[in-house]
């Protein structure tokens, strides 16, 4: 049997591969994440000065509609329990620690005091713009090195100190899937949210925070914690469709990102065009079982979000406890 010279067949295994990246439509590299980082950029659209992106479009008008979607006056925590143990998905355990108990002798007050370093795929918090940079620029054209051992000279997390109140809209997956959760590294893809809008004639609008379940809480119930190297989440191409709709926060119940990337050179794009390109803040690793249950139960997809984070001057981010309000 006659070979091919190895330089036709390298040649042949490159047209190949080349043409099974064409034929996949959500196929995205390196060049098209830096590209979307100056297509959807926000940079100078509320001025050179602004701080809190996409926050903008959270206005008085759109605080006073999301307040009118409170019909049962049901509030539900998007906060997950803190995690004290170490586990594969959580290196950096939530310390508690008793100063003063019942038995201490100088009285009946009792305290604690609790070290957390929240950042990661353990604990609820939210990532403030100050969280990343790429090529030496944070959001709005700030430099990295404005971010020093005293914090964070712009983008910190108190920029959000009035807190977030305003619809919120949440996708879940799994239910449209048919499924109790999402496998570990499984991609949600546009079409996704556009069969979750059509099935529940919810159109996600300006100003919305938006909520993806992956039932990531519900598959560490079910199977325990497992490698977070692996994680079910956002394809990048998700980006611009969200970028249309003017989202003002995205939140999930894990890091939002789906990991491995499938976009090869680029840990989290989707975190990275988000905050930076775009000026949005994240919520990571939101618990919403409880209000997924109440959505099911209700047939209704929206409801009044509430959170604040911690007024800490420079912080990159905040451990959060954000409320659904039925």
């Amino acid at each position: 049997m006659n070979r091919l010279p190895a330089s036709l067949l390298a040649g042949a295994c490159c047209i190949a591969l080349a043409l099974s990246a064409a034929a996949d439509p959500h196929h995205a590299t390196k060049a098209d994440v830096d590209r979307w980082m100056t297509e959807l950029s926000n940079w100078g659209r509320w001025g050179r000065a602004d701080e809190v992106g996409t926050l903008n479009l959270i206005t008085a008008r759109k605080r006073q509609e999301a307040a009118a979607l409170v019909k049962d006056g049901l509030a539900v925590s998007l906060s997950h329990d803190a995690l004290t143990e170490p586990a594969p998905d959580n290196s950096e355990p939530f310390i508690h620690k008793m100063t003063y108990t019942g038995a201490h002798p100088n009285g009946d007050w009792f305290m604690d005091e609790y070290t957390v370093r929240f950042h990661g795929l353990a604990h609820t918090h939210m990532d403030a713009l100050a969280h990343s940079a790429w090529k030496g620029k944070m959001y709005n054209g700030f430099p990295q090195l404005d971010v020093t051992e005293q914090g964070a000279k712009e983008l910190g997390i108190t920029g959000f100190r009035n807190g977030i109140f305003t619809r919120a809209v949440l996708v879940d997956i799994p239910r449209l899937k048919g499924l109790p959760y999402l496998e570990p590294a499984t991609p949600i893809y546009p079409e996704d949210l556009d069969a979750w809008e059509a099935k529940t004639g919810v159109s996600i609008k300006s100003g919305d925070v938006v909520f993806i379940r992956t039932g990531r809480w519900a598959r560490r119930a079910a199977k325990g914690p497992w490698d977070p190297l692996k994680i079910a989440g956002l394809h990048v191409s998700c980006v611009p469709w969200l970028k249309k709709r003017d989202v003002a926060i995205m939140g999930s119940d894990a890091c939002l990102d789906v990991l491995p990337s499938l976009v090869e050179g680029v840990t989290q794009p989707v975190h990275q065009l988000l905050i930076i390109a775009m000026g949005t803040a994240i919520l990571d690793n939101c618990d919403l079982e409880a209000a997924a249950a109440e959505a099911a139960k209700r047939n209704r997809w929206t409801f009044l979000l509430t959170a604040s984070p911690l007024t800490v001057k420079g912080g990159t981010g905040s451990p959060l406890n954000p409320t659904a309000i039925f």
